[in-house]
């Protein structure tokens, strides 16, 4: 796995704890996608596994380490939902209760990895409290959440909280600069895009990915003074909540330019794509804007079966009254 510099304190954090014995047994990490909390837990799940550890690191030579970068650590347990599905259920957590209240197989530590907690159905986590409520010895839990809230209060409760926050955005983008090639405006879009998680970046500018967003922007740009139903290819693809999140942060930019908010941006890439939005639309009908797009994405994200082309045709629509509200009363 890649090594992130921005883990660094927060690694040494949670393995002075441990020397210190003063670790809590379940550690709740709330991090955005592209932080690299699995990374981070992996190198933890590492030192707390390796038999002849080396001050802060693990030795990579003994039998533990061995398993571990084999992925084949019998006293390692990830846990997640199968391929195709969403949801975790409550056998795998009994699996893994079972192996825990057993010896370690290499006599260590047994540790549980999470990656993300949410997939957890309420059976599920109620089987997971039990055992964090009374856990076996020298065992430790790690529960991943983008948003820890959704899961049950009473799981929360038995964690201690650790929130991996991005890290300084001069400092993401040194690291980034030394990833990509892009220009300084691309970069420092796709972090902010990427709400300054700076792995995310990576997948952003992929190429194929990357060139979806331009398009997106190019067609706004025309259907400003043309038709708005131009957007719906550019929109009604497998990826619409993204592409509609990308529209967004173009009008919530509108929004910061006529405050005078300019270095605020977000596509710092687009000044005049923003300019172009912040002068065709007043504040109330950027605000409004806001409001039916987002609701929008709710709804394709959460109506089962939903029928996507023909609710961005109704919302594209929609939308043209607040780009042309003359036009279209006159229509009327």
């Amino acid at each position: 796995m890649n090594w992130y510099p921005w883990l660094n304190p927060v690694y040494r954090q949670i393995i002075a704890q441990h020397q210190a014995e003063r670790a809590h047994h379940a550690l709740l990490i709330q991090a955005l996608p592209g932080m690299g909390d699995e990374t981070l837990i992996w190198a933890v799940s590492r030192w707390l596994l390796c038999q002849r550890r080396d001050g802060l690191k693990s030795c990579g030579h003994c039998h533990g380490c061995q398993l571990m970068m084999a992925g084949t650590h019998p006293d390692w347990h990830r846990l997640a939902a199968e391929k195709n599905k969403s949801a975790l259920g409550i056998d795998a957590v009994r699996d893994v209760n079972e192996k825990l209240f057993h010896h370690a197989q290499q006599g260590g530590a047994k540790v549980v990895w999470l990656p993300d907690a949410e997939e957890l159905t309420e059976a599920a986590a109620n089987a997971l409290l039990k055992t964090l409520e009374e856990p076996p010895k020298n065992s430790w839990f790690f529960l991943g959440s983008v948003e820890p809230s959704r899961l049950l209060p009473t799981l929360r409760s038995r964690c201690l909280r650790l929130h991996l926050a991005p890290p300084d955005e001069q400092q993401s983008l040194h690291w980034l600069q030394k990833q990509h090639a892009g220009s300084h405006e691309s970069l420092l879009t796709a972090l902010r895009l990427s709400s300054g998680a700076p792995a995310a970046v990576q997948a952003l500018l992929d190429k194929a990915r990357w060139e979806q967003r331009h398009a997106l922007c190019e067609t706004l740009a025309q259907a400003l003074d043309g038709d708005v139903l131009m957007l719906l290819p550019q929109l009604n693809h497998d990826n619409v909540a993204e592409r509609i999140a990308w529209l967004m942060t173009l009008l919530t930019d509108a929004l910061k330019w006529q405050q005078s908010g300019d270095r605020f941006i977000t596509n710092v890439d687009r000044p005049q794509l923003i300019a172009q939005l912040a002068q065709r639309l007043p504040a109330a009908a950027l605000d409004k804007s806001l409001r039916q797009w987002l609701l929008c994405r709710e709804r394709l994200l959460h109506i089962v079966a939903v029928n996507r082309e023909l609710l961005l045709t109704e919302q594209l629509l929609n939308w043209e009254t607040l780009l042309r509200p003359a036009a279209t009363s006159l229509a009327h």
